[in-house]
């Protein structure tokens, strides 16, 4: 998989995507992920990539020349899957959307600033929208690093135990169930007799029936479907 990542502020994204499963998957050849510093195809001499949006709103706008400059030029030297807009009004991020981007070939992430970007760009390139939550940040740098590590680490071979990630939370719309290590008895506080047992089928019923009380505590939102 290929990831490509457009934004005006690079030096945001070294540290979330040169660490850890990310790393890893990089360095094995699983994945690349290259950043775009969007002020490097601005025709402007002062570098600047935004301005003022007509109609006389308050806030600056991304504009539409550099951000085309860059897609197009991608967009000229291969196919891609999906070109994504981070955006706090887009569709919500869920473990099915990251469960289908992992299986894409190549991506593009535009990181959105101020007040969005020039809204032809999102009727004429964009074909995905997505948010990490009802809230505003200061860009879209760490949206797109959330979605780089939720999508990178479904991907075969990037995770030791690729069973790991199909037992997490949200792959079955349920919360994970609880998780013990050793020691069993620590100050008292016992680890359930069940997980000991070694009754595989025992275990599971218990993993499930934990998933769904978890979940109907802390997300009864995920139960209504």
């Amino acid at each position: 998989m290929r990831i490509d990542i457009i934004t005006i502020l690079p030096e945001m994204l070294e540290s979330p995507l040169n660490c850890s499963i990310l790393k890893r998957a990089q360095d094995t050849g699983l994945v690349e992920i290259h950043v775009h510093n969007l002020r490097d195809y601005t025709t402007n001499k002062h570098r600047k990539v935004d301005d003022y949006p007509f109609g006389g709103e308050a806030g600056m706008v991304m504009q539409i020349q550099p951000v085309d400059a860059c897609i197009s030029k991608l967009k000229s030297e291969r196919d891609y899957d999906e070109i994504i807009f981070t955006s706090p009004d887009g569709e919500t991020l869920t473990q099915p959307i990251a469960n289908t981007l992992s299986l894409c070939e190549n991506i593009m992430i535009l990181c959105g600033h101020y007040k969005g970007v020039d809204y032809r760009i999102r009727e004429h390139f964009i074909t995905r929208e997505l948010s990490i939550g009802d809230y505003v940040l200061t860009g879209g740098e760490l949206p797109a690093a959330v979605i780089a590590d939720a999508v990178v680490r479904l991907i075969p071979g990037v995770i030791g135990d690729e069973q790991s990630a199909l037992s997490d939370s949200f792959q079955d719309n349920l919360l994970a169930p609880p998780v013990y290590t050793r020691p069993a008895d620590y100050k008292g506080w016992k680890v359930p007799d069940v997980l000991l047992s070694g009754h595989a089928a025992k275990i599971d019923e218990w993993k499930q029936e934990q998933a769904i009380e978890r979940t109907r505590r802390l997300r009864p939102d995920l139960l209504k479907d």
